[in-house]
């Protein structure tokens, strides 16, 4: 027996997570193929069982010392109620260091290159059902989100068999939409920063994307140099100011148009800069964002929920006509003279269901972006391991703080 099969054995404790790892713009999504327990029921009832019964698993991948504070993982889900109903060829539970999140640009472009290269039907049990367009070698994956269906419109080789890696995966967001614009957020004065300059509010806007996001100009924070000036920590200070006002103020949420059929949750907060920007070719317009999400997690791509909610965003507010192609970039992409950035259009104007006010209408927004393959990893668990479910440095620097 070698080294690798004396590791990965029965004798360890519980059976071997196997996971493909990927990134987008240097954000990381690890693909988990096997080794979580089985779920059955729709796609939401699957994400409240995974929360409260099995959510080691998500600690065991996500945190370290298999993960880190910044990891991002997607469960594929091979039985939905909507790949029962032949509307879905796969679906998929984001998983990320707090939680569970409804909607991921940046995992749905890596999960489409990984879908088509997959042939093992173990793995992907309808990848031969997949439409193939031999003329523009795209082939559609029909991805089953927590928020909704993601069309996925991936570049193959010329005999459909594998990706493209040169080219960009493109999504097709679920209907997007503004739910507060100019939204006055009070700022308590023991909670004031000092490059508020005496202002005691900040104006932010809220649009969806899939997920919740505030949405703030950098010069609403304040700190000199916009988003040339990368300090993460005061940012992630400031923001989540920011985000626990909005959360804990009920008169602030009842501002925000939320429609019936959508569960209002902030997931993150995007600050976003159009001076600082790497220009982009092809797009009109580009903008610089740093987004915090769950637990003020940083997300390295361009957050393509967020460019969702966006699109939405500048479609109202800005009367941006549909096809526009508006360029988004991250730090990472920024800093790379945006290479890695994503590029958004708006493709389609909607109603959006059981929406009223602003969110009566939104847009399908399509984003493009390019992931790439990092390895592929099989995780074991040892009975004696003390740490083997996972552990948190900010949880255990917060609890020796109190």
């Amino acid at each position: 027996m070698d080294i690798y099969q004396s590791i990965v054995s029965p004798a360890s404790a519980g059976q071997p997570i196997q996971c493909i790892d990927m990134h987008t713009t240097a954000e990381p999504t690890r693909i988990i193929l096997q080794g979580f327990p089985t779920l059955t029921g729709t796609l939401l009832e699957q994400k409240k069982i995974m929360k409260e019964k099995h959510d080691n698993y998500r600690k065991i991948t996500m945190l370290e010392p298999r993960g880190h504070s910044g990891m991002y993982g997607a469960l594929l889900v091979r039985d939905s109620e909507l790949i029962r109903s032949g509307e879905a060829h796969m679906a998929v539970l984001y998983l990320h260091n707090e939680g569970y999140s409804t909607m991921c640009g940046h995992a749905a472009i890596a999960l489409g290159r990984f879908l088509v290269d997959t042939h093992d039907l173990d793995v992907f049990p309808l990848r031969n059902s997949l439409a193939w367009d031999s003329k523009t070698r795209t082939a559609t994956v029909n991805l089953h989100t927590p928020c909704g269906i993601n069309k996925l419109f991936v570049p193959t080789t010329a005999d459909g068999l594998m990706s493209d890696a040169s080219k960009p995966v493109s999504v097709l967001s679920v209907p997007s939409f503004v739910g507060a614009l100019d939204l006055t957020v009070q700022i308590p004065e023991h909670l004031r920063w000092s490059e508020l300059n005496g202002r005691t509010s900040v104006t932010v806007d809220i649009a969806y994307g899939g997920a919740w996001y505030c949405i703030v100009n950098v010069d609403q924070i304040g700190l000199a140099g916009g988003l040339s000036n990368l300090d993460f920590k005061r940012y992630s200070e400031i923001t989540q100011i920011i985000k626990t006002q909005i959360v804990e103020t009920e008169a602030l949420i009842s501002q925000v148009a939320i429609p019936s059929t959508i569960e209002w949750y902030l997931y993150g907060v995007m600050v976003v800069d159009s001076f600082n920007a790497s220009k982009v070719q092809d797009a009109e317009w580009s903008e610089t964002g740093l987004c915090f999400f769950a637990g003020q997690q940083i997300d390295r791509s361009p957050t393509g929920g967020c460019v969702a909610a966006r699109m939405a965003l500048a479609h109202a507010k800005l009367g941006t006509p549909l096809l526009q192609r508006r360029a988004f970039n991250s730090f990472v992409a920024n800093a790379s003279g945006g290479r890695g950035a994503f590029v958004g259009a708006n493709v389609q104007e909607v109603n959006v269901e059981g929406g009223y006010g602003l969110s009566a209408r939104g847009v399908v927004a399509r984003i493009e972006g390019d992931a790439f393959y990092t390895g592929a990893t099989t995780f074991v668990l040892e009975s004696e391991d003390p740490v083997r479910e996972g552990v948190s440095m900010e949880a255990i620097e917060h609890s020796a703080s109190l």
